[in-house]
């Protein structure tokens, strides 16, 4: 149930500072409400966000230029209003689809103005409508309507159960929740009627508009106090879960420990959701690395990583490196390999599209992928290409791998000064990033991409090392 404050609904200040009472709906009352007949027409007010039900009182804050004006004129007249859900709480002027057909005819009990020329009214549920037609929008919305009457069982010992039932969960609720007021308790202590106590419990449960808005159509009262106990067993069950929850993570906290105290919370609630969280993310990195061709000693390596992983808490800062380095290992083309094509016409045709002259160079590509074609047991060939620059040397590996139909990476070294930026930095550090070469074969995908090292002679020294 959400947070009740009794004394916001049952009293209001008025002008000169003094407080004023609204009593809670006595059965005599209700009596008397169940007698009257509901007007054929109506000042209809919609509500976004809210359904009222029969005795409840609730302070409703009026923005809308219509619904202002449509209370100014109650209050002087007759403070008899129809009040109906909107459908969806987003659009700003309803029309008569937007509105659900089953309402409440409210009595305006207090109204207070703002400065800023907004309206905070108190109203009180009286008795259920049905909407049939929109008669007029200006200045405000006003329909004809027509009695829902509800069905109330006589003499039933399991509906007077019902109703007990649904005061003692909802009052077991207010003790378990440290956020509701006792007031809450006391009121619902001292509410008789039973419609009364299920209309009370169903507007103040911290259910869907949708789910209330049912419960306000549902015309059966017996009914609708076994889906109104339904969902209090409910709210009980989440309620006592939370705080179970909540009681195997409180500890004596403190400064350090504050700071971790959600992530704790949250890993109790994933443990209670059987292994959400972090534990179905290692799930799938396993099911990810039973489809990985990769050897036996990659393999032993991973799962021995995996495992400690699966022993770290996520709010640890190794956690992310240990967890972005499991992942880089996924990621890596282990043993997948693009089939090479050695077609030396079509080799030629491709070199000779990209690059004008530069025969020699082009005459010994072409020898080598003969050679290659030829033994077929050559591992990673390397090929240096040097001259001035801009005459094709980079371009050249990219028709090279056109050509064998090999994926194409290039690195460019220019510059380059730190070691690590080419193997990588060690996983201990915090902010550990896999090398140039790992990610361009993270990148192509393949383990036999061409792979192009370019401007090497333009890589440098200094303090942090030498790369060259």
């Amino acid at each position: 149930m959400k947070k009740i404050e009794i004394k916001d609904i049952f009293l209001s200040t008025s002008a000169d500072g003094e407080s004023e009472f609204f009593p809670l709906l006595s059965d005599e009352d209700e009596q008397k409400i169940d007698k009257e007949k509901n007007p054929d027409t109506l000042p209809i007010l919609p509500l976004r966000n809210t359904v009222l039900f029969p005795g409840v009182i609730i302070p409703i804050t009026v923005t809308r230029e219509r619904s202002v004006k449509l209370i100014n004129e109650a209050e002087k007249n007759n403070k008899i209003i129809g009040v109906v859900a909107q459908k969806d709480s987003k659009i700003e002027l309803p029309k008569e689809d937007d509105l659900n057909k089953i309402g409440t005819v409210a009595q305006i009990l207090k109204v207070l103005k703002m400065p800023d020329g907004n309206i905070t009214a108190v109203i009180q549920g009286r008795k259920r409508f049905e909407l049939e037609e929109i008669i007029t929008q200006e200045p405000y919305y006003r329909a004809k309507i027509k009695d829902y009457v509800e069905l109330k069982p006589y003499s039933d010992k399991e509906f007077d159960a019902l109703v007990s039932s649904i005061k003692d969960i909802a009052l077991r609720i207010i003790d378990e929740s440290p956020n509701i007021p006792n007031e809450a308790s006391i009121a619902i202590k001292n509410i008789k009627s039973s419609s009364f106590v299920i209309n009370f419990v169903s507007s103040n449960m911290t259910i869907t508009m949708e789910n209330k808005q049912k419960l306000l159509e549902e015309i059966d009262l017996k009914k609708r106090a076994i889906k109104v106990l339904e969902l209090l067993s409910k709210e009980l069950q989440m309620l006592e879960m939370k705080n179970e929850i909540q009681s195997k993570v409180r500890t004596d906290l403190d400064q350090q420990q504050r700071e971790y105290f959600l992530h704790q919370q949250m890993k109790a609630i994933q443990e209670e959701l059987g292994g959400a969280g972090s534990g179905k993310e290692i799930e799938e990195m396993r099911a990810q690395a039973s489809k990985k061709k990769w050897s036996d000693s990659v393999k032993k390596s991973f799962d021995k990583e995996l495992k400690k992983l699966q022993r770290m808490n996520p709010s640890m800062s190794d956690y992310a490196v240990q967890r972005s380095y499991l992942e880089l290992i996924l990621d890596l083309p282990w043993n997948e390999f693009t089939k090479d094509v050695f077609d030396l016409k079509k080799a030629n045709k491709i070199l000779n599209r990209d690059h004008f002259g530069l025969d020699e160079v082009k005459k010994r590509i072409i020898e080598h992928l003969a050679v290659l074609k030829l033994k077929g047991d050559m591992k990673s060939p390397i090929i240096c290409l040097y001259g001035p620059p801009g005459v094709g040397k980079t371009s050249l590996g990219k028709s090279v791998a056109e050509a064998l139909d090999r994926k194409y990476q290039r690195v460019s070294l220019g510059g380059l000064r730190d070691e690590a930026e080419i193997r990588g930095h060690r996983k201990t550090y915090i902010g550990a990033m896999p090398g140039r070469i790992i990610k361009a074969i993270k990148k192509a995908e393949s383990s036999n991409p061409v792979f192009v090292l370019d401007e090497i002679d333009k890589v440098t020294r200094d303090s942090q090392g030498d790369p060259s």
